[in-house]
């Protein structure tokens, strides 16, 4: 019997040292800390409790007021499939080889544990739906059984459209593929088509007519009947909004008016700029609206084009954050809040205007800077923030310290647990990031190069190489204290050469010499 996605939701069997409560207060043998992991696919720091106040986000607002809020944490890697596999293994891109969307990181590191498989190792129960890993490249040894998939959604469930509009475009361009017979580029491994058409749409449609709506049921679902078993859980559900297309149902679009919405201020390409650091835009150009789009050397969206964007983005936050609202209503309902961990986040940071881009793939602040919260009650106090430098690297750690396992050997974060006791204690020195333009987001200048990024408190430092030279092709300052928005690269001026020795020594000497004392 096949399931229509209906059926199968109705059947799935499926501060200060004081702010922290030492682990020694857990009693021994009472069941371990559930783990509620929740990834947010191209969120920035665009909430309420990032000190945006027109954004609605009242849910991982309150999720906020329950632990600690990371107001400076660094994806490894602007990109999805970089960053989520350098987060879930605790290891830096260099180190498992993944920089771009394509490479699996068992094929360089096949014994490599994850996150979810190191608690599945130490008795958990894990379960993962939705993005957690880039959704074209699952790892079934993660999980305690095969991540969950709702029959009539493609695999990648960003291409999924409602509207009549969107769907008499889907079909034309489904006919013309067929009548080409490129099917085989546009059909999923289940069976699914994968066609994007359109930035956005906003039918008046319930909320699990969209993946991440659907996926929140099914994810209740099993919750509730995780929480009657002896085990503890680790489950992940990752969300697919707010990535293009901007494709949510009405009532959270009609939560902005488009036409108060700010744009951004620093709508150009930062002064002495090279042209490397700039995005090109190819993520945006794909959709039939937007596929004239210049590239930020060439001009600007307008700004109805600008709006739009913007809306888009906004209303599927707000979409997110109703989704989340219900998982964290749910832990309530079950009773089991207090015994469950949630860690929400970003992959990394994207780009709405700011420097006349869109998206994300380049080292700028706006890229590589995400959302991260912890809440962890009877461990962390509430309504808790930390100025501290933090890595996605370091989330591993830090989960395994909080739920009360050992931190696993080789991993290259540290706990951010030290942290949390002391939210102002010193810190890590600096964070390092980095992006590789190549293939399809080369450079403007039809090269490819590998860009490493630094920032400490007040600087960040960028350097790009050619990788068919292997040379240094140039590099970026930015002062945070003087210029926190990077609208200018002082690297050109002979007065900051002392301070680019520093930094760009300091980058190659690495993570490890940044480390708190």
């Amino acid at each position: 019997m096949t399931l229509n996605r209906r059926d199968f939701l109705k059947v799935s069997s499926l501060a200060s040292a004081a702010a922290f409560i030492p682990f020694s207060n857990i009693k021994a043998g009472k069941k371990k800390k559930n783990v509620l992991f929740i990834p947010v696919d191209d969120l920035r720091p665009e909430l309420g409790c990032y000190g945006k106040d027109y954004v609605i986000s009242p849910n991982i607002d309150r999720l906020a007021k329950s632990g600690i809020v990371f107001n400076r944490a660094y994806c490894q890697s602007a990109l999805c499939n970089p960053s989520r596999a350098s987060l879930l293994t605790g290891l830096r891109p260099d180190t498992i080889g993944v920089l771009d969307l394509r490479t699996n990181f068992r094929d360089n590191l096949p014994n490599a544990v994850t996150l979810p498989q190191y608690f599945k190792n130490n008795g958990y129960t894990t379960l993962g739906i939705g993005k957690t890993f880039h959704n074209t490249i699952p790892d079934d040894l993660s999980w305690s059984e095969p991540e969950i998939h709702i029959p009539g959604y493609p695999f990648d469930p960003d291409a999924v459209y409602r509207s009549k509009k969107s769907l008499e475009k889907v079909e034309e361009k489904k006919q013309k593929i067929i009548a080409a017979g490129k099917q085989d580029r546009v059909i999923d491994q289940f069976g699914e088509w994968y066609i994007k058409t359109y930035m956005s749409e906003n039918p008046a449609v319930t909320d699990d007519e969209y993946y991440d709506g659907a996926q929140t049921d099914v994810a209740i679902e099993r919750i509730t009947k995780l929480a009657k078993q002896d085990k503890p859980f680790f489950f992940s559900i990752g969300y697919y909004r707010p990535h293009m297309p901007f494709n949510v149902p009405k009532k959270y679009w009609d939560l902005y008016d488009r036409e108060k919405i700010l744009l951004a201020e620093n709508d150009f390409v930062p002064k002495n700029c090279p042209v490397m650091a700039i995005n090109n835009m190819s993520e945006v150009r794909q959709y039939t609206d937007f596929k004239k789009t210049p590239t930020p050397l060439e001009g600007k969206l307008s700004e109805e084009q600008a709006r739009l964007m913007k809306h888009g983005y906004l209303a599927s936050v707000s979409y997110i954050d109703a989704q989340v609202g219900r998982l964290l209503d749910t832990l309530d309902e079950l009773k089991i809040r207090e015994e469950t961990i949630v860690v929400l986040w970003g992959d990394h940071g994207w780009k709405l205007g700011e420097h006349n881009s869109y998206s994300k793939m380049t080292n700028f602040e706006i890229d590589t800077r995400a959302p991260l919260i912890i809440s962890a009650p009877g461990m962390i106090k509430e309504n808790m923030r930390t100025e501290g430098l933090v890595e996605f690297v370091d989330i591993y750690p830090t989960v395994c310290e909080l739920a009360g396992l050992p931190i696993r050997q080789g991993l290259e974060g540290i706990s951010a647990v030290p942290l949390i006791k002391n939210t102002k204690r010193e810190w890590k020195k600096a964070v390092f990031s980095q992006f590789l333009e190549a293939g399809i987001w080369k450079a403007l200048d039809g090269n490819e190069y590998h860009g490493y990024s630094i920032r400490t408190e007040r600087y960040r430092y960028n350097e790009w190489y050619n990788l068919e030279t292997k040379e240094l092709a140039a590099c970026e300052l930015y002062d945070h204290k003087a210029d926190p928005e990077e609208n200018e690269n002082i690297a050109v001026y002979e007065e900051n050469k002392d301070v680019i020795k520093k930094l760009s020594a300091q980058l190659k000497a690495g993570w490890r010499n940044a480390l708190p004392n």
